[in-house]
């Protein structure tokens, strides 16, 4: 059974502690120690008040489940330990720099870099691209203006371009567009709403190839105790450690 270390330990960090299946918690880490020991209280595991200590662990593979920046600063530091690590912000990947240094030491360490679908589906689809010969990725994703510290009292498009410059612009908000195009090796095309009448935030995925062509939507309800993070999201973490070592894969 694989042991897990989660670094961050927030909404998601509860969610994977509380519904362990298939791996077990057995370290954790946050700069905020209060939010560590709430979390590391519902799974038995240990808490470490520093990152190098964390390290020494016998996790085998840590979730990141902080943010971009956390990324940055602490990935490269995983693998090189020989730990694998879970992705969530994946925003990070949109520095291409940062992500060949990623892939690179985790080739030479033997070690894995997962990233979770996240807060969208049809990321097996879109895999196929490096055959099918994907044309065209679109995401079209809706927000509450809250969620984006925006006021206005109408549907208003705020962005329109890359995922890597949508990711600059708000590298708390759209890492979905960062994991659609490294699925597909195609750059997608994105556009950023806010609406007041959003009370969940919206996904809008079209792709098209040589197969013919892909649309799908997603109507994201957040997490119980977050508005600010998917619930799908924890969720695809939690599937993506369950079936980490199943013999019977599924999906590409």
């Amino acid at each position: 059974m694989k042991k897990v270390g989660l670094l961050g330990c927030g909404n998601v960090g509860h969610i994977i502690a509380e519904r362990c299946d298939g791996f077990v918690v057995t370290a954790v880490y946050d700069m905020n120690a209060k939010r560590a020991k709430e979390v590391a209280d519902l799974c038995g595991a240990a808490v470490y008040p520093d990152f190098a200590g964390f390290m020494e662990s016998d996790a085998d593979i840590i979730v990141e489940a902080a943010s971009v920046a956390a990324v940055r600063q602490y990935a490269q530091a995983v693998l090189a330990q020989g730990k694998d690590i879970v992705i969530l912000s994946v925003g990070a990947l949109a520095d291409p720099v940062l992500r060949g240094s990623i892939e690179g030491l985790a080739a030479r360490t033997g070690r894995k870099v997962y990233i979770p679908s996240g807060a969208i589906v049809g990321l097996d689809g879109l895999k196929t691209g490096i055959f099918a010969d994907i044309s065209r990725v679109v995401l079209r994703t809706t927000k509450s203006p809250s969620s984006l510290g925006i006021a206005t009292d109408k549907r208003m498009l705020v962005f329109k371009g890359t995922a890597a410059d949508c990711i600059r612009e708000f590298p708390k908000n759209i890492n979905v567009a960062v994991a659609i195009e490294l699925a597909s090796g195609v750059e997608a095309e994105v556009e950023l709403w806010v609406d007041p009448a959003a009370t969940r935030n919206i996904h809008e995925l079209t792709y098209e190839g040589e197969f013919g062509e892909v649309t799908i939507t997603v109507r994201n309800n957040p997490s119980p105790d977050n508005p600010a993070t998917s619930y799908l999201a924890a969720l695809s973490i939690l599937t993506l450690l369950r079936n980490i070592e199943r013999p019977l894969q599924i999906g590409t």
